[in-house]
């Protein structure tokens, strides 16, 4: 075959004229079995660990196998000097002697898999919640801004540097109910408090105390900020006003945030509200009051107390005293 006939036949499946090239010396040599796929890993590496060197991990690995890569850098320093690898290579060579049990992932149980839908209609239909980024303030405390909206309003109900505390985030907004009222549904990331992927139904026990209030609960997909984008969008403001010039404390802190919630909810107009201020928009025609939602189960069902016993011996002793439960009551548990 010719030069020019490879030329034209490389240009036909775009190939280079070295690879058209070395496929046929392949195919030449070792028929239809050279045109296999070769690993392109090199056969010797300038700066591979040298053997006698795996081999002292290895015994060491062998003699003490809980023994994790940080633990074993010091033991083998004594042995061999300046010559230890790091503990990044000592991972390397027990993973490619396989000296490593790959530990069983856990799985979320509660995942959102596809972009919420929901629409906020009027005032107090929809708010959304979130922590603002931390960042250090002049003393060295971390300022972390739980931030509330109102989808349809865009009014920020509340700024406020607090932890992530379920105590602390839920008087924050009983604040916020006794003050607005209840809202029919919150929209909210996965994080902490808010949402527990390891929990049914992605419960927690704040996330629980809204349900109980009748709230529905609108959850982001993982790392997908585009979800609450308006409520993103507003951080934004928050670091660019608040964030990036951080105070001297605390307390200043707080007072900047509650600045910037009165310039945007009463003095900066917004767009998507044709220039109208969110204040001038947020006018809740009632309030839900903070009560819980009694549950009416349907006819034939009876509600029970239910336990969950971790070992025999609470098993049996709860099991006696149910059993001395039912002699008095009659009942059958």
């Amino acid at each position: 075959m010719n030069e020019q006939r490879i030329a034209r036949l490389c240009k036909e499946y775009s190939i280079s004229r070295a690879t058209g090239h070395k496929w046929r010396k392949r195919f030449r040599d070792r028929g239809y079995g050279g045109l296999e796929d070769e690993s392109r890993r090199p056969k010797c590496a300038a700066l591979g660990t040298a053997e006698d060197i795996v081999i002292a991990v290895l015994e060491v690995r062998d003699a003490h196998p809980n023994w994790g890569p940080k633990t074993l850098v010091p033991v083998l320093r004594r042995r061999l000097g300046d010559l230890t690898p790091s503990e990044r290579t000592i991972c390397r060579i027990l993973q490619r002697a396989q000296r490593v049990k790959e530990r069983k992932k856990r799985g979320a149980l509660s995942l959102v898999e596809k972009a919420p839908e929901v629409e906020a209609l009027a005032p107090n239909d929809v708010w959304t919640i979130d922590f603002k980024g931390w960042w250090r303030v002049g003393n060295g405390n971390r300022c972390e801004p739980l931030t509330v909206r109102d989808a349809f309003s865009r009014f920020v109900l509340q700024a406020v540097a607090c932890s992530t505390k379920l105590a602390d985030v839920q008087r924050e907004l009983e604040k916020l109910f006794r003050k607005y009222g209840v809202p029919k549904a919150i929209q909210c990331d996965n994080g902490t408090p808010f949402i527990s992927t390891r929990a049914r139904a992605g419960l927690t026990r704040l996330s629980a105390w809204w349900v109980s209030l009748g709230i529905r609960i609108v959850r982001s997909r993982p790392a997908c900020p585009q979800d609450n984008g308006g409520h993103e969008r507003m951080h934004r403001d928050i670091k660019a006003e608040v964030q990036s010039c951080p105070s001297k404390d605390i307390a200043t802190e707080q007072r900047r945030l509650d600045r910037f919630r009165q310039e945007f909810n009463h003095v900066r107009p917004h767009q998507a509200l044709q220039g109208r201020t969110p204040a001038e928009v947020y006018k809740p025609t009632e309030k839900r009051k903070m009560v819980p939602v009694e549950y009416v189960y349907p006819d034939g069902f009876r509600s029970a107390l239910v336990y969950i016993i971790r070992d025999r011996i609470s098993a049996a002793f709860f099991r006696k005293k149910l059993d001395h439960f039912d002699q008095l009551t009659g009942l059958r548990y």
